[in-house]
C-alpha cells in the first residue's frame, strides 16, 4: 500500500508539465491558423499598393492581362469555341425558318390543288353515274327486268254460261267459266266444310279426317269463297249404317243444288269422290251434275266426260305415310317371276250400275269386247304357266275374294298377301273389266297403285280402260298397255324387254306413286294440278326460306392473301369486279305452262327426271328456280370470243352477264370463318356471301367481320343442322350457288375455273373434291370411299357449284327420311345432294382440276376428322339407297382441266388421264 503510495506522489510533477506543454502547443497552433494568414494578406496588400498599379501581383488586372496566365488559357480556348458555335448554330436557325416559310407555301399550293383535284373527281363521279344510269336505262330496254304480274281476282258475279246442248257435251271450254280463274289469278280453291253437308253422316271418316288433313297444307285453298277459281265438294266414299239409308240419286241431286255456291249449274265445281276399297259406289251416275265436274276413280263411258271429268287414283293411304324401308329395292331388275296375276271374275253384269252387256262376240270386233272374252285370256295364261318356259304365277280363283263389280276382277286376299306376290314379280297383269262400257274401276285403280307401290311394272290388258290422270300422264313410259286380242303375244313382249327398258319404266313408276298417289295430300295436289294445268294457270312460286339477318359490324378492309393473289398466267377474271348483279327471277311476265315444263325436263336423256314425262307439278317451283338463264336463249348479247385479254375481261358465252353466291356453313369457329371470308375479297363475279350460322350462339360482340366490298348476310338457323346448308334461303339471288366450308382453301383462279365449267353444265354438280362408292363382295353392300383416284361418283358439297334449283328439291321434295338420318348423324349431307341431283339428271357430277389439299393449314379439326365420320358415311350411303330403291350415282371418268393450269402432282401418285 505504501509503494503504491508513493509512487503517485513521486511522479504528480511530470504529470503537470505534460498538461503545460500540451496547452502551450495548443495556443501555439491555434496562432499560427489565426493571425499568421491575416499577417501575410496584410503584408501582400501593402506590398501591392507600395509598389503601383503595374507590379501589382494579385490585384485585379486588365482583360488581356488575365488571358497571359497559363493556368486559365483552356478557359478561353473554351469560351471562343462555344462562342463560335453559338454563331453556327444561329445561322442555322436562319436558313431553317427560311425552309420552314417556303415548305409552308409549298402547302398552300398543295391545297389548293387538292381543292381542284376534289372538284375534278366529284365532277368524274357525276359524269360515271349518269353512264351507269344510262346503262342501266339501255339494259332494261333490251332486258325488263320482269316479276310476277298483279294478280287479278273476279270482282262480280259472272252473269252465267249458255247451257251446253247435253250433259254428255260437257267441255271446258263450255262449262268451266274461265273468267274466275284469270292467268295471274293464282288459282284460289275453295273448300265446302264437309260437316255441314246433309250427306256428311255418310262419308267414310278416314277418308274425310284425311281430305280435311289435305285441305289444310294446301297453298292454293282460300277461305274466301267470292275470290275462288273452283270449289271442291268432298261426296264419298259414302257408307251405309243401320240406322238410315244412304241418299237417293234425287235427294243428292237437290243437296248439291242447295250449295251457296252451285250458282244454278254448278259451274267450276268439283265433287270429289275418294274410295279406299276395290269395291266402290258410282252413286253419281244418276245424278245430274250440270257443270260441274266430277274426280273419282269408277268411270261408265256413258258417264264419263273426256277432257272434263278426272280418273283419279283410290285413297289406300288415308292418314298413314308409306314407309320406304319397305318399298322393295328397284333391283335387280328381274325377279323370281316373269308375271303374275290372282283375281278372280265377278260373273254377273245385271247390277246397280244399269248397265247392259254386250250381247255377241261380233261386238269384240266393233271395240267393246264382251265378258267371256275374259275366259280365251285365262286359257293363253294358263298355257304359259304350263309351258314352263319361264316362272309365273297366274291364279283365277280366290278363297277370300273382295267385292268388285261385275265383269270386273276380284282381288284375292288381304292387301300384305297380294304385296308379297308382287314383291317377287317383274310385271303384275291388270286386265280391265270384261264390260267395255266400264271405262275406269277402282279395282283396276287398286292393282295399279299396289304395283307401282312395289316396283313392279303394271302390264294393263285393254287399252280402252282410263288409267288415272291419263290425259296428262304418260303411262307408256311406266306401265305396259296391250289391247286384249294381243294377250296370245304377250309372252312374247315381256321377255323382248331389256333390262334397261324395265328398269327405266321401274324407275318411272315409282316416281309416278310416290309423287301423285302415295298419300292423300299427294291425291289432292295432283287433280287440282291437273285442272290448274288444263285451264292453263301457272303454279304458285315454291316458298322461299327466310334469311333471318344476325345483325354484325364490319371491320378494318380486308386485304389479299398472297397464296390466293399469285395466280399465275391463269387469270380467270376481271381485274375490276362489277357490282353485284341478280339472276332474273323471270324470263316472261307470265311464268310458263305445261308444256315447257315437259320440254325443258326432256332435254337431258333417260327416263327419269322430276317431271320427266308429264306436265303435273303440284311441288313444281316458279320458272325463276331452274327454267332461268342457264335453260333458254336470252337475247341479252352472246358471247365476245377472242382469248387472253378479251377471255379474261368477260363471260362471253350465251349469258355473258352472272354472277354466284357463296353459300358456308360454319359453326364456333370465328378465326377460321374471318379467315376465309377475307381471302374472297376481290373474287370476280361474285354477287354475295351468305354465312349460314349454324351454333345456337350468336357471334361475338367484339367480333369484326372483314369489309369485303361485297354484302356479308350473316342467317340464323333454328337448329343445328346440316341441312341448313342446302335451305333456298331468299337472301341467294343467284343461280349459281357456291358451297364451300368455312376452312376449304380455294384459290381465285381455282374457283373461277370451276364457275365457267358450271355454266356449261348447269344441270351438275361442278366441284373439286371427288369421292366414289364401291361395292363390298364380302358384306354385300356399299362403301364410301374417299382415296384418289381416276373415276368418281360424287363430288363433295364442301367445295362445288350447283344450281339454286337443286336446293327447293333438297328441303321440300327430297324424302323426309334422308334429311332426318343427315340429322342423326350430322354427317352426309353432300352425299344426299349427290344422289338427289344424280337421281334427278341421271348424270355424274364433274370434277375440276385444284390441289391435291385444299383445307386450311393449322385449321382446328372437323367433324371429317372423327373416326367415326366414315363409318357413318358407309351406313348413310346403303341407307339412301333403300329409300331411293336403287343406287341413283354414275361413276364417270371426265375431269375437266384448264390447257393453263399447272397441276402438281406429288411423286407417289398415279397421273389419271385429263379431258380438256
Amino acid at each position: 500500500m505504501q509503494r503504491n503510495g508513493g509512487g503517485v506522489g513521486a511522479s504528480g510533477q511530470p504529470w503537470v508539465l505534460r498538461r503545460v506543454r500540451l496547452t502551450w502547443l495548443s495556443f501555439m497552433l491555434f496562432f499560427i491558423l489565426v493571425f499568421f494568414p491575416l499577417i501575410a494578406h496584410y503584408y501582400l496588400t501593402t506590398i501591392d499598393e507600395a509598389g503601383g498599379p503595374d507590379k501589382r501581383i494579385f490585384g485585379p488586372r486588365p482583360g488581356g492581362e488575365l488571358c497571359e496566365a497559363k493556368h486559365v488559357q483552356d478557359l478561353c480556348r473554351i469560351r471562343e469555341s462555344v462562342s463560335e458555335e453559338l454563331l453556327q448554330l444561329e445561322a442555322k436557325r436562319q436558313e431553317l425558318n427560311g425552309e420552314i416559310a417556303r415548305l409552308n407555301l409549298r402547302i398552300e399550293a398543295c391545297k389548293r390543288s387538292i381543292d381542284s383535284a376534289k372538284q375534278d373527281l366529284l365532277q368524274l363521279k357525276n359524269v360515271i353515274s349518269q353512264t351507269e344510269h344510262s346503262y342501266k336505262e339501255l339494259m332494261a330496254q333490251n332486258q325488263p327486268k320482269l316479276s310476277l304480274p298483279v294478280r287479278l281476282l273476279p270482282d262480280k258475279e259472272d252473269p252465267g254460261l249458255p247451257p251446253p246442248k247435253s250433259a254428255r257435251s260437257c267441255r271446258l271450254r263450255s262449262c268451266f267459266d274461265y273468267a274466275r280463274c284469270p292467268l295471274t289469278s293464282g288459282f284460289p280453291v275453295y273448300v265446302y266444310d264437309t260437316g255441314s253437308y246433309p250427306w256428311a253422316d255418310f262419308v267414310d271418316p278416314l277418308v274425310k279426317q284425311a281430305f280435311a288433313a289435305s285441305v289444310r297444307s294446301n297453298t292454293y285453298v282460300t277461305d274466301n269463297p267470292s275470290i275462288a277459281c273452283l270449289y271442291l265438294v268432298l261426296v264419298g266414299e259414302l257408307l251405309e249404317s243401320s240406322s238410315s239409308t244412304l241418299p237417293s240419286p234425287s235427294d243428292l241431286e237437290k243437296q248439291l243444288k242447295a250449295l251457296p255456291y252451285w250458282r244454278a249449274d254448278g259451274h267450276n265445281h268439283v265433287l270429289v269422290h275418294l274410295t279406299r276399297k276395290s269395291m266402290t259406289q258410282n252413286f253419281l251416275y244418276n245424278v245430274s251434275t250440270g257443270r260441274a265436274a266430277v274426280a273419282q276413280s269408277t268411270f261408265l263411258e256413258q258417264q264419263y266426260r273426256e277432257g272434263f271429268d278426272l280418273v283419279v287414283s283410290p285413297l289406300v293411304h288415308a292418314l298413314s305415310e308409306p314407309n320406304f324401308l319397305e318399298v322393295p329395292p328397284q333391283v335387280p331388275v328381274k325377279r323370281k317371276y316373269l308375271f303374275t296375276f290372282q283375281g278372280e271374275r265377278v260373273e254377273s253384269l245385271r247390277n246397280s250400275l244399269q248397265e247392259a252387256p254386250p250381247q255377241s262376240f261380233e261386238e269384240e270386233m266393233e271395240g267393246d269386247p264382251p265378258a267371256d272374252y275374259d275366259d280365251r285370256i285365262i286359257g293363253t295364261l294358263k298355257a304359259v304357266q304350263d309351258s314352263h318356259l319361264d316362272q309365273v304365277l297366274v291364279e283365277f280363283t280366290c278363297k277370300n275374294p273382295q267385292p268388285s263389280l261385275p265383269t270386273e276382277w276380284a282381288l284375292c286376299g288381304e292387301r300384305d298377301d297380294r304385296l308379297e306376290v308382287l314383291k317377287v314379280s317383274t310385271f303384275a297383269l291388270v286386265i280391265a273389266p270384261g264390260d267395255g262400257h266400264l271405262v275406269a274401276s277402282a279395282g283396276c285403280g287398286m292393282r295399279l297403285f299396289e304395283a307401282l307401290e312395289v316396283g313392279t311394272i303394271p302390264v294393263v290388258l285393254g287399252d280402252h280402260s282410263r288409267l288415272p290422270y291419263h290425259q296428262l300422264i304418260r303411262w307408256s313410259e311406266a306401265a305396259i298397255i296391250v289391247p286384249k286380242p294381243r294377250v296370245t303375244e304377250l309372252h312374247f313382249l315381256l321377255r323382248s324387254l331389256s333390262d334397261n327398258d324395265m328398269l327405266a319404266m321401274r324407275r318411272q313408276g315409282r316416281f309416278l306413286w310416290e309423287t301423285y298417289f302415295s298419300t292423300s295430300e299427294n291425291v289432292l295436289n295432283t287433280f287440282l294440278a291437273s285442272i290448274r294445268t288444263s285451264i292453263q294457270v301457272p303454279a304458285a312460286p315454291i316458298k322461299e326460306e327466310p334469311a333471318h339477318e344476325i345483325p354484325h359490324k364490319a371491320g378494318k378492309l380486308a386485304g389479299t392473301d398472297a397464296n390466293l393473289a399469285d395466280n399465275g398466267d391463269l387469270d380467270l377474271g376481271p381485274v375490276e369486279t362489277e357490282p353485284p348483279y341478280a339472276s332474273p327471277r323471270f324470263l316472261r311476265n307470265f311464268t310458263y305452262t305445261a308444256a315447257d315444263t315437259y320440254r325443258v325436263w326432256n332435254r337431258a336423256p333417260g327416263p327419269f327426271h322430276l317431271f320427266p314425262h308429264t306436265p303435273l307439278d303440284p311441288v313444281l317451283p316458279s320458272e325463276a328456280k331452274f327454267l332461268g338463264s342457264g335453260t333458254g336463249f336470252r337475247p341479252i348479247g352472246g358471247g365476245t370470243g377472242g382469248s387472253g385479254k378479251e377471255f379474261q375481261a368477260a363471260l362471253g358465252g350465251n349469258v355473258p352477264r352472272e354472277q354466284f353466291t357463296v353459300v358456308m356453313l360454319t359453326y364456333e369457329r370465328e378465326e377460321v370463318l374471318m379467315n376465309s371470308l377475307e381471302r374472297l375479297n376481290g373474287l370476280p363475279y361474285l354477287n354475295k356471301v351468305v354465312v349460314v350460322w349454324n351454333s345456337p350462339k350468336p357471334p361475338s360482340d367484339d367480333l369484326l367481320w372483314p369489309d369485303i366490298g361485297l354484302p356479308i348476310v350473316v342467317v340464323r338457323t333454328e337448329k343445328n343442322s346440316l341441312n341448313n346448308r342446302f335451305l333456298p334461303w331468299d337472301a341467294v339471288e343467284t343461280e349459281a350457288i357456291l358451297s364451300i366450308d368455312d376452312d376449304a382453301h380455294l384459290r381465285h383462279d381455282e374457283i373461277m375455273f370451276g364457275f365457267r365449267v358450271w355454266r356449261e353444265a348447269r344441270d351438275r354438280i361442278v366441284g373439286f373434291p371427288g369421292r366414289y362408292h364401291a361395292w363390298d363382295v364380302n358384306h354385300q353392300s356399299w362403301l364410301y370411299n374417299s382415296n384418289y383416284s381416276c373415276e368418281l361418283s360424287m363430288v363433295l358439297t364442301g367445295a362445288a357449284f350447283f344450281h339454286k334449283y337443286y336446293a327447293y328439291l333438297y328441303s321440300y321434295v327430297m324424302p323426309q327420311a334422308i334429311r332426318d338420318m343427315v340429322d342423326e348423324y350430322i354427317n352426309c349431307e353432300d352425299i344426299a345432294m349427290n344422289f338427289l341431283v344424280s337421281h334427278i339428271t341421271r348424270k355424274p357430277p364433274i370434277k375440276v382440276t385444284s390441289r391435291w389439299t385444299f383445307r386450311c393449314p393449322g385449321c382446328p379439326q372437323a367433324l371429317s376428322h372423327d373416326d367415326s365420320h366414315f363409318h357413318e358415311r358407309h351406313k348413310c350411303i346403303n341407307f339412301f339407297v333403300k329409300v331411293y330403291g336403287y343406287m341413283p350415282l354414275l361413276y364417270t371418268q371426265f375431269r375437266v382441266d384448264s390447257v393453263l393450269f399447272k397441276t402438281r402432282l406429288p411423286h407417289d401418285k398415279t397421273k389419271c388421264f385429263k379431258f380438256i
